[in-house]
């Protein structure tokens, strides 16, 4: 059975591994090329991020492309990895079980859960690797009652060199990514190709019979039994609507605020980041030095990288933006959402001030990495794990299936949905 599958993230290599090891034909398709991480010491733009020389965001992917960025609003920047790995291999290594939503449409994943975190392998990074400002705010959070937590982490504390710069590519090989999950398809028989953009399916008599992909400049389709769309929530949308096909206008992004604050040598830097993180109705709290906004942020300029702290607010934000098919992206942070924003910041700002943090404090960047919605599962697809309107032969099996925001890490839930996809697809060409 051959099968195609776009995209290398936690959803793509995730599906790609379960199919080649069940003998399937499997091509994996990714637009990026192989994945090197950042490699260069920050001391060299320190200068130029002081007058302002940097420029933008949208500079750090000219210096390091595996790294996208768009703005969805003025106010709003979106992040995903277009490289071997998705975005995880930007990622902190954060598995934490996000199901926001699923419950109301009857899927329960926690089988998926356990069996990927058993093969990942989770853990808690020694908090004696913990800078002082990183306990102290720990501290400060377990006194006014937010329950803070060490966060779930596939992470080699022996490998890690607590650098702080997960988001730039783990240098070390510590942090896990799915390319290890690749890896394990590639071994069991499938093909990778990188520089491969997909530009849309190939739909004949209401089946999916391959894809087209743009190669130095030439259109070339490839012919496939099954075609398997994990390319993120803006990625596979683009190509959905390019395939004339009605992706939906629900994406979330989890919007990232982090609060900054000073506290002179803090180095928080200089250890894992999101040690810990606090629970709530809607976000999390999380020590968090955001490297966007110390590049790119005026507000943040005049504090050096060693005396900055940052503590930052994930929220599951309303589902509402839209992806065109030149992908373009059309996503504001709504009233709803700035109020939720204000009022957890509120909490971040006491949390600092409790833990010795002084002002001023200054909010960062607001961005997003965690790009989904965009083809939602119903509680009528949950059975079949594949929205009824998708032609036969095309699935979806990334965080685009997710029809709420999670304000949580999703890299577990991303790989769950496509774990349970891939057997779908598997069950369904084996009767």
């Amino acid at each position: 059975m051959r099968t195609i599958v776009v995209g290398t993230g936690a959803g793509g290599a995730t599906a790609a591994r379960e199919l080649a090891a069940k003998g399937f034909e499997v091509i994996i398709l990714e637009s990026g090329k192989e994945f090197k991480p950042f490699t260069r010491l920050l001391s060299w733009a320190e200068p130029l991020r002081r007058t302002g020389l940097l420029g933008n965001e949208k500079n750090i992917t000219r210096l390091f492309p595996p790294m996208d960025t768009t703005r969805s609003a003025n106010d709003l920047v979106l992040v995903r990895g277009i490289t071997t790995g998705g975005s995880t291999v930007l990622s902190c290594g954060n598995i934490v079980r996000a199901d926001h939503g699923l419950k109301e449409i009857g899927l329960d994943l926690t089988p998926e859960f356990e069996e990927i975190e058993r093969n990942i392998g989770i853990t808690e990074f020694p908090r004696e690797r913990w800078q002082p400002v990183t306990q102290n705010m720990f501290e400060a959070a377990e006194k006014l009652g937010l329950e803070p937590k060490a966060t779930p982490k596939a992470v080699n504390s022996v490998k890690c060199v607590s650098c702080g710069l997960c988001e730039l590519g783990c240098t070390t090989g510590a942090r896990w990514d799915s390319r290890r999950f690749l890896d394990d398809a590639i071994n069991a028989g499938a093909a990778l190709h990188t520089s491969s953009p997909v530009e849309k399916v190939i739909i004949e008599n209401g089946q999916s019979k391959g894809v087209i992909v743009r190669s130095e400049n030439k259109l070339n389709p490839i012919k496939a039994d099954v075609v398997v769309l994990a390319a993120g929530g803006i990625g596979t949308a683009q190509i959905l609507k390019a395939s004339r096909l009605p992706a939906k206008d629900n994406l979330w992004v989890d919007i990232v605020l982090t609060l900054g604050g000073v506290l002179k040598g803090a180095n928080q830097l200089k250890e894992l980041p999101m040690a810990w993180y606090t629970k709530h109705e809607d976000y999390i709290l999380s020590p968090y030095l955001d490297i966007l906004s110390h590049w790119f942020h005026k507000p943040w300029r005049n504090v050096s990288i060693d005396d900055r702290v940052g503590l930052m607010v994930k929220l599951a934000d309303i589902e509402e933006g839209a992806v065109y098919v030149d992908g373009k992206v059309q996503k504001d942070i709504k009233k709803e959402d700035h109020l939720r924003l204000d009022e957890a910041i509120s909490v971040a700002r006491n949390v600092l001030e409790s833990a010795g943090v002084s002002g001023p404090y200054i909010n960062g960047v607001h961005n997003g990495g965690h790009l989904g919605g965009t083809v939602p599962l119903t509680k009528a697809d949950v059975s079949s794990m594949k929205p009824s309107w998708l032609p036969e032969g095309l699935w979806v099996a990334d965080l685009s299936l997710a029809p709420r925001s999670q304000g949580l890490p999703t890299i577990l839930l991303t790989a769950a949905l496509a774990l349970k996809v891939a057997r779908k697809i598997i069950e369904n060409e084996m009767i």
